[in-house]
């Protein structure tokens, strides 16, 4: 019996100045790092066989910060573009209540939390959901049939896209999701990779 553990990243620098992100690559914080350390804490008793990430160092970093912490900094890790942020196109690097002040409150949820609203020139999260579920098909399941355990460590968007498909959420129930800066989500898998068990920590 497998499992897959999936974890967003430590507070960035951007979260904290309150500005969209998408695929800036921006560092995290203390708190971040804090936070960081924090989720492996509470992963003390999970031993990993493979680690993903993304190629932003604010992934990257959480991700070593968290082996570190649990002293596993052999777990083979693999760094991926497919694992990325959602793209925000036009919007990234900008003031989250300036353009709300610009643009109003509706539009920019739309933006923020539609599944089918792109930013200007950025993706929907239906569109990174394309490419984050195919590569976990690809490269993430074959790990998961050999009853290897995984962390993957990533962004809010990219993990709702991936728990969307997971726990088979609808459009309105992702549209809502909320997934914390450090947030750990674990899944106890059968060998078939149903979901036996699947909770917060």
């Amino acid at each position: 019996m497998a499992f897959l553990v999936l974890v967003r990243h430590g507070q960035s620098v951007a979260n904290l100045a309150n500005v969209f992100t998408g695929w800036l690559d921006v560092v995290l914080t203390p708190q971040g790092e804090d936070e960081a350390r924090a989720a492996g804490t509470k992963l003390r008793d999970f031993h990993f066989d493979q680690a993903y990430c993304s190629t932003l160092v604010r992934s990257k970093r959480t991700l070593e910060l968290i082996l570190a912490q649990l002293h596993q900094d052999t777990v083979p890790v693999h760094a991926t573009d497919a694992l990325r942020e959602r793209m925000y196109g036009a919007l990234q690097g900008l003031n989250k209540t300036e353009t709300v002040l610009k643009y109003g409150q509706e539009q920019v949820n739309r933006w923020r939390r539609g599944y089918d609203d792109a930013p200007p020139e950025g993706e929907t999260l239906h569109h990174t959901q394309e490419r984050v579920v195919s590569y976990y098909e690809q490269e993430i399941v074959p790990q998961l049939r050999l009853g290897r355990h995984v962390l993957v460590v990533s962004h809010g968007n990219t993990l709702r896209a991936l728990r969307m498909q997971l726990e088979g959420l609808s459009v309105a129930q992702v549209e809502a999701l909320e997934i914390p800066t450090g947030g750990v989500r674990v899944y106890i898998l059968t060998p078939e990779l149903s979901i036996s068990r699947m909770y917060d920590l």
